[in-house]
């Protein structure tokens, strides 16, 4: 039987172990060559957002953090809201042509191939007790692109979705420098009114980049009563 690498659509062989016939564990969807080149971060990290020290100059690192999150800790405004994110993926050439693939050219079947790594490192670092909340689209972006790739993620876990924020419609955050982010007005509010009192959360989203985005929507969640909101990315760029 012939299959075909969901990424790059060549032929190949699956690897087929006892693992797979004894659990009916399912083969893999890509060929060797994609499997190889999405790297799992791994080594040393920075404790608060998860960025990976071992490429990264050392002028950009304070011990156990790096420069981003001791900005974050020395802003009054900012301190503390985010506890803590934890990423899966290096953002690396080939990691952009994958998001590129799934997030802005809609092939939401991509997801599938982040499942057994998304699901390992989620129950690594958290557990069943989180409340898991989706990074959500604003309407506008959701009918652009048809899928909010945030909650696609969430399905992976198998765990209950609360999808307990909306999103305003605003310029792409991408396209704004980190002060400008962090002017923005929040882009977030409570879809309902819901007792968060001491709940511990996790916020789910694709990408970690400056964790403004993240932080704006920990800040509503704290202010609502919840206890620890942490963060788990696809990737951390």
């Amino acid at each position: 039987m012939t299959y075909y690498c969901f990424i790059c659509h060549a032929p190949y062989s699956p690897v087929v172990s006892w693992q797979h016939v004894l659990t009916l564990k399912n083969l893999d969807i890509l060929c060797e060559k994609c499997r190889r080149a999405l790297l799992c971060i791994s080594g040393e990290t920075c404790e608060s957002c998860g960025r990976p020290f071992q490429h990264l100059d050392s002028s950009y690192r304070q011990g156990p953090l790096c420069t981003d999150c001791i900005r974050w800790q020395e802003d009054e405004d900012w301190k503390g809201v985010l506890t803590k994110n934890r990423s899966v993926y290096l953002y690396n050439d080939f990691m952009k042509e994958v998001v590129s693939l799934w997030k802005f050219r809609g092939d939401y079947a991509i997801v599938n191939v982040f499942q057994e790594d998304f699901s390992r490192e989620f129950f690594r670092h958290f557990d069943d007790t989180f409340l898991i909340v989706p990074i959500p689209l604003s309407a506008e972006r959701l009918y652009e692109r048809g899928f909010n790739q945030a909650k696609a993620l969430a399905e992976l876990l198998n765990l209950p979705i609360h999808d307990i924020l909306t999103r305003h419609h605003h310029e792409k955050q991408s396209k704004k420098s980190r002060r400008e982010r962090l002017q923005t007005e929040n882009l977030f509010q409570l879809a309902e009114q819901i007792c968060l009192t001491n709940r511990r959360i996790v916020l789910i989203d694709d990408i970690y980049t400056t964790g403004t985005t993240l932080r704006h929507a920990a800040k509503l969640l704290r202010e609502a009563g919840a206890k620890v909101i942490c963060s788990f990315t696809l990737v951390r760029s």
